[in-house]
């Protein structure tokens, strides 16, 4: 399986200011602007990679300045900022908000750079005292959590986001649907990794199992066979039509993330057959068999359709491919 890791598209989509959200085919949408959603996985894919040249220092910077420059004083998060860097709307708890402490926390565990370590931890610490209702929004925040307690252990504001959030995925007593949630919607690997993460920091090996047993069960309603069928972004659940479109790359990221955690908290192999199948699925082991990124570019295509994919290249799209060739490449060696 030839997976291109090169940041090619990722840095023609971005410029000094951040990364373009949109994409015309190709060509950065710069009429559309900046969010933290997306910085905040540019930043993560960056400090995953370790793959470092001017450009790609360069890029870091940019994200990272982009994260801080989103934080208000109180901790929350402003997620949009257009191309002449006005930002806009009010400071949330949103999802953008999760994803920023994902991100800096990704920056406290793996950069080598100390003092953007410490100023990542100092930024993580004054948003990290903010709770949400929004339980995917609790789940990013843990994510940035556990990469924290893998740097500094003891953390008490990443320990407390992990405890809280945990307490917030309830298990259902129904071997059909043991789901959390009465449906399926995004980013749905998260969730049972963050219980994964919280078994392994909290000292709770019940939670590990409970994360492992719920993963199984997502793996196996996300498959066909030997490929995964992911959830459309209308959401799933039981006696609905599969298989089901528009699916998008990032739910396919997010189950390869879940397998590598997974694996890397049980020794159990039988994951890596599943990271396999998630970079299988963007090399077109998929409900449409097109290919999903770009061979000479490292882009990620925005969807998969009914009748074959959307050749939108966004940045979410091209994030999660390459945040799959990564795994891929670090799980199962060279492609």
């Amino acid at each position: 399986m030839n997976m291109v890791l090169n940041f090619r598209h990722l840095m023609a989509m971005s410029d000094n200011q951040g990364l373009f959200e949109h994409a015309s085919f190709n060509i950065p949408r710069r009429d559309h602007g900046y969010c933290v959603d997306d910085v905040a996985r540019g930043l993560i894919v960056l400090e995953r990679s370790q793959k470092w040249s001017p450009r790609t220092f360069s890029l870091r910077d940019t994200y990272f300045r982009f994260i801080t420059d989103s934080q208000v004083s109180d901790g929350r998060i402003i997620n949009r900022c257009d191309v002449n860097g006005q930002w806009s709307k009010n400071p949330e708890i949103a999802d953008h908000w999760g994803r920023a402490l994902w991100a800096l926390g990704t920056v406290v565990n793996r950069s080598t750079n100390a003092y953007l370590a410490e100023v990542a931890l100092e930024r993580f610490d004054i948003s990290a005292v903010h709770r949400t209702y929004h339980l995917r929004s609790m789940v990013y925040a843990s994510l940035g959590a556990a990469e924290v307690l893998r740097r500094i252990p003891q953390h008490k504001q990443a320990r407390a986001i992990l405890t809280d959030c945990v307490e917030d995925i309830r298990p259902v007593a129904n071997a059909e649907w043991p789901w959390p949630e009465s449906r399926l919607t995004y980013s749905n690997a998260a969730i049972p990794e963050v219980l994964m993460m919280a078994g392994h920091f909290l000292q709770r090996p019940e939670l590990i199992s409970q994360g492992a047993n719920l993963l199984k069960w997502l793996v196996d309603v996300e498959s066909v066979g030997d490929q995964f069928s992911v959830t459309p972004t209308t959401g799933w659940t039981l006696n609905q039509p599969r298989p089901s479109f528009d699916q998008q790359p990032i739910e396919v990221a997010a189950l390869v993330d879940a397998c590598a955690t997974a694996f890397e908290l049980t020794n159990n192999r039988a994951w890596l057959t599943y990271i396999n199948r998630g970079a299988s699925w963007f090399a077109g082991n998929n409900d449409s068999r097109i290919q999903m990124y770009d061979s000479a570019t490292g882009a990620g295509f925005d969807g998969l359709t009914v009748w074959g994919r959307n050749e939108n290249q966004g940045a979410e799209s091209t994030l999660a491919y390459l945040s799959v060739a990564q795994r891929r490449r670090s799980y199962l060696g060279g492609f």
